[in-house]
């Protein structure tokens, strides 16, 4: 555990994680065994951090969201007999830095969320979010992209197959490829 992180009531950190310097564990959390959680990371009431996870500097992750690790998750094997460890294969997941989980959020793994991408709350992601991506919906759907202070861009130019986009807000460019761009609806 780094310096200055602080650790809630009620939390769980298992043997073998990592955790940075200045995070925010809170109330009830759980951090399985070998997850790496990077700097100045903020983690709210009740996540559950599973094995094979791996949260960059300055990640969020609202209320109650969960990361999942196991693609064909079963509680025994054909034979009857009680799964253990040698039984399932971890499926990693990585959330890049600064990017946002809303609150009751499921992060299927096999996923890379994007730096400073968003994901709604309630939403459920079961494909990778690019860069600056907003996600909502069960599944999650791209329905945008949003600037590191939070709020939605807007379209402003788009040459050389970017689009550049403008936040309302700060005023910040960002570049974001046209066939992302795309994706979203734009």
């Amino acid at each position: 555990m780094g310096a200055g992180t602080s650790i809630w009531n009620q939390a769980q950190v298992r043997a073998g994680a990592v955790i940075g310097e200045h995070c925010v564990i809170s109330k009830g959390v759980y951090i399985d065994s070998g997850v790496v959680i990077g700097n100045r990371v903020k983690i709210q009431n009740y996540v559950s951090v599973y094995q094979g996870v791996i949260l960059e500097d300055g990640v969020f992750c609202g209320p109650h969201c969960v990361f999942t690790n196991d693609l064909q998750p079963r509680a025994i094997n054909p034979d009857g007999a009680l799964k253990g460890a040698a039984d399932w294969q971890v499926v990693p997941t990585r959330v890049r830095e600064g990017a946002a989980i809303g609150a009751n959020a499921v992060i299927v793994c096999g996923v890379t969320i994007g730096r400073w991408a968003m994901v709604g709350a309630g939403a459920v992601v079961t494909r990778d979010v690019p860069d600056y991506g907003l996600v909502v919906g069960n599944p999650a759907r791209l329905r945008g992209f949003v600037c590191p202070c939070g709020h939605k861009l807007e379209p402003e130019t788009l040459e050389a197959g970017q689009v550049t986009a403008v936040c309302p807000a700060c005023g910040r460019s960002t570049g974001i490829p046209v066939s992302i761009w795309e994706q979203a609806g734009g």
